[in-house]
């Protein structure tokens, strides 16, 4: 058990088949609140029943849901996670020892290591992603900038967050396209367009960047299909863009 009282918020896309052993690994938490978008399986009703707090994402935007969980969480210490995260024994204590301290940060960062598709994935862009895991809420302002940012923060552990990111191809499309049109509908409200930049030479770099440069294909099969399936998706988020603008589906 952590010395300090600490509060879990998890984001769940119809995430029954890893929820138990998700849940079972947060036992040192005091509080767990789900934000479930939209899942059609039994998800939002096996967390229920282990004492989960409940967030519907509905129509709303995924960091507004956040925030609403921040408010809503009873204690000053936060974990954000994902339903397909692990946190090894060593990333507890890792934990436990900094909030333990006289003097703390605001927030903590923590890598990701990546399993996809049964495969860990040791080369690429994903492996220098720094993902906000712990933080102060009376001293940290969330935003989707930070929570996904790709920049130094004032703290990082050592240890790394465990993702089991998709449990098959049909599930990992489906995770990609809720997330490009989210985003999509985030850059419509900001009244951004699409043109000739996002279509062809974004989606192209950003293959060239994963797949080459950042050496991608050291990952063999898996490493294509993740920097070929990742630049499609940011091809996607545009064509999800120009359709609203059109008031098409």
């Amino acid at each position: 058990m952590l010395a300090e009282k600490i509060s879990i918020i998890s984001l769940c896309y119809n995430d029954e088949t890893y929820i138990k052993k998700h849940f079972d690994n947060l036992s040192f938490a005091n509080e767990i609140i789900l934000i479930d978008n939209n899942s059609t399986d039994k998800s939002v009703e096996i967390a229920k029943e282990l004492g989960a707090i409940v967030i519907s994402q509905n129509d709303k935007f995924k960091a507004d849901c956040i925030k609403l969980a921040i408010e809503t969480a009873k204690n000053n210490w936060v974990v954000l996670l994902n339903c397909t995260d692990h946190l090894s024994e060593e990333l507890i204590n890792e934990m436990s020892s900094e909030i333990s301290k006289p003097k703390t940060e605001a927030s903590y960062f923590s890598g990701q290591t990546l399993f996809f598709f049964g495969k860990t994935i040791k080369y690429g862009v994903f492996l220098t992603r720094k993902k906000l895991l712990l933080f102060d809420k009376t001293r940290y302002s969330f935003s989707e900038v930070a929570y996904n940012s790709f920049f130094k923060r004032p703290k990082r552990f050592k240890n790394k967050i465990e993702s089991f990111a998709y449990k098959n191809f049909d599930d990992f499309s489906n995770r990609v396209n809720i997330v490009r049109k989210e985003e999509a509908l985030v850059l419509f409200k900001k009244n951004k367009r699409p043109n000739i930049y996002h279509f062809f030479i974004k989606p192209f770099f950003i293959f060239i960047n994963q797949f080459f440069l950042k050496l991608g294909f050291l990952n063999g099969r898996e490493g294509f299909i993740l920097a070929y399936i990742y630049a499609f998706s940011i091809l996607k988020r545009y064509f999800i863009l120009w359709l609203l603008y059109r008031n098409m589906d």
